[in-house]
């Protein structure tokens, strides 16, 4: 898999994407950027298949989904997922993943094919958009933004990133929970209702990611 770059999607002149090798090389994301991204996994549990020890292997998850869309409910999640309306995962309760971030750990791992993307247990898997550029830092707070995927956009505040676990060590591939650091996704809070379904999309920036206020000595 040789190096390359390309911007992945450009509505706005003011968003540039440069993704080289399966990672990003530069991002550019000011208010009101758009993009065309893909939906190209969603996944709704009830069962959070990823607890213990890992090397007991992941809990049967027979009513686990791979729907075509989901139903998003403003302050709680995903209908029908282990999050929904949880309180102590209000700002957790949907997470993103960039596709391209599973390339790159393909790449750096030297592994036959790409791993699929569901098997990190991210709730929304994307195509075009470096999720992990939303997220909020120790010095910054998360973005706002939407995505409509023919519905009406459904905004969301993103919040700390979906840091990668070592199940996955044991469901991708060895050396993936270290490969996956920085790139693991972010969890993000819904501000509406709405619909979300596999295939195109507009991702929206409505608040960048930006450096919260500094606090008086």
């Amino acid at each position: 898999m040789g190096a390359r770059a390309a911007v992945s999607g450009r509505v706005r002149a003011d968003l540039v994407i440069v993704w080289r090798g399966g990672s990003v090389e530069g991002v550019l994301v000011q208010q009101g950027s758009e993009v065309s991204v893909e939906i190209v996994g969603l996944l709704v549990s009830p069962v959070h298949a990823y607890e213990g020890r890992p090397d007991d292997g992941p809990l049967p998850d027979p009513d686990g989904r791979r729907p075509a869309s989901v139903t998003v409910r403003a302050g709680n999640g995903l209908v029908g997922d282990r999050y929904f309306g949880r309180e102590a995962h209000r700002q957790a309760a949907v997470t993103l993943f960039a596709a391209e971030s599973l390339t790159a750990v393909a790449h750096e791992l030297a592994l036959p094919t790409v791993p699929d993307p569901l098997l990190t247990r991210r709730n929304v898997v994307l195509r075009g958009f470096p999720v992990d550029e939303l997220a909020a830092g120790r010095d910054r707070s998360g973005a706002v933004f939407s995505l409509d995927s023919g519905d009406g956009p459904v905004r969301f505040r993103a919040h700390r990133p979906a840091n990668p676990c070592r199940w996955m060590d044991v469901v991708l591939a060895q050396g993936a929970f270290r490969a996956m650091r920085g790139r693991g996704g972010v969890r993000c809070a819904p501000l509406d209702d709405g619909v979300l379904r596999l295939g195109p999309a507009l991702l929206r920036v409505h608040e960048p990611a930006a450096p919260t206020a500094t606090r008086p000595s």
